[in-house]
């Protein structure tokens, strides 16, 4: 597989509907808001879930979410040790960074796409060794301030045996009755050369961003919640690219109307940029 040439910048947009879409833990997994009452979704959660698609789209992912695990392995150590030349660098007395950075980055699309941190006690070396992957991903950030609604919810059930009668349980549960959102990210090339991220990983990603949300539904997150509206997806042609980043993403301008209610309620501007061809995709 060819190795990626030429720089890539990405932006997503994205619609919330009646649905937590990232929950802070310590704020009560009340959707996370930033101080001036904008909506937020880590980048972390976004990761999450574009290693669960390319899970679902069949590729080899390291780091595997308790509920989606597909082999025997319960810690990131045991799926790294099963690896056969892994296996034998933990064994041995001095392990090669360049050498385990590249097994792991051929055997698994997520370390070669965000990289990742391997550090183990236990080998007769101890294992340290860290991966920059040229796959950044940005927060999301609401077009909006969003409007938080809570509820009260009861739990009328025993959990353990020998009560008469369930107790009911309070609770709370939040969710975002309407928001836009939008995050960016790039794929840098000079990174892409070092973990072997090729133009059909590339490829990949780009369906994983356009399908994020599939097979993502939760209590939280019900079925249609959650939904891509647009990706954008800018490709340059060089590997430094004609442009910084920073300025292609500011060329994709998101308005709104008082109060939105749906997506239509938005006006979206893209300033063209010599000489820089731009794909935008509707999601699905």
């Amino acid at each position: 597989m060819p190795i990626l040439d030429r720089k890539i910048d990405f932006a997503i947009v994205l619609s919330v509907t009646k649905a937590n879409p990232n929950g802070d833990p310590l704020n009560g997994n009340r959707p996370r808001q930033n101080y001036d009452g904008y909506g937020e979704i880590s980048d972390v959660a976004i990761k999450r879930k574009i290693r669960n698609r390319l899970q679902d789209m069949g590729e080899s992912i390291f780091v595997q979410s308790n509920d989606r695990n597909v082999d025997e392995f319960k810690s990131l150590r045991e799926r790294a040790e099963a690896n056969e030349l892994l296996g034998k660098m933990f064994k041995a007395k001095e392990i090669s960074s360049e050498e385990f950075a590249g097994v792991a980055c051929r055997e698994w699309l997520d370390v070669r796409s965000f990289g990742q941190v391997f550090a183990f006690k236990g080998a007769k070396s101890g294992v340290s060794v860290g991966v920059r992957g040229p796959v950044s991903i940005h927060t999301a950030t609401s077009i909006d301030p969003i409007d938080i609604t809570s509820m009260q919810i009861t739990k009328s059930v025993n959990s353990e045996p020998g009560k008469e009668k369930g107790s009911d349980t309070m609770g709370m549960k939040h969710r975002v009755d309407f928001g836009t959102y939008v995050f960016y990210g790039s794929i840098n090339t000079q990174l892409a050369e070092k973990t072997g991220f090729s133009t059909e990983d590339a490829t990949k990603l780009k369906q994983a961003l356009v399908t994020l949300f599939e097979n993502d539904a939760s209590a939280a997150r019900p079925d249609g919640s959650m939904e891509v509206n647009k990706v954008f997806w800018w490709e340059h042609t060089s590997k430094l690219g004609q442009y910084s980043s920073a300025k292609v993403h500011r060329s994709l301008k998101i308005e709104s109307v008082e109060q939105p209610k749906s997506f239509e309620d938005y006006t979206i501007v893209l300033k063209e940029l010599d000489g820089l061809k731009v794909e935008v995709i509707d999601g699905q």
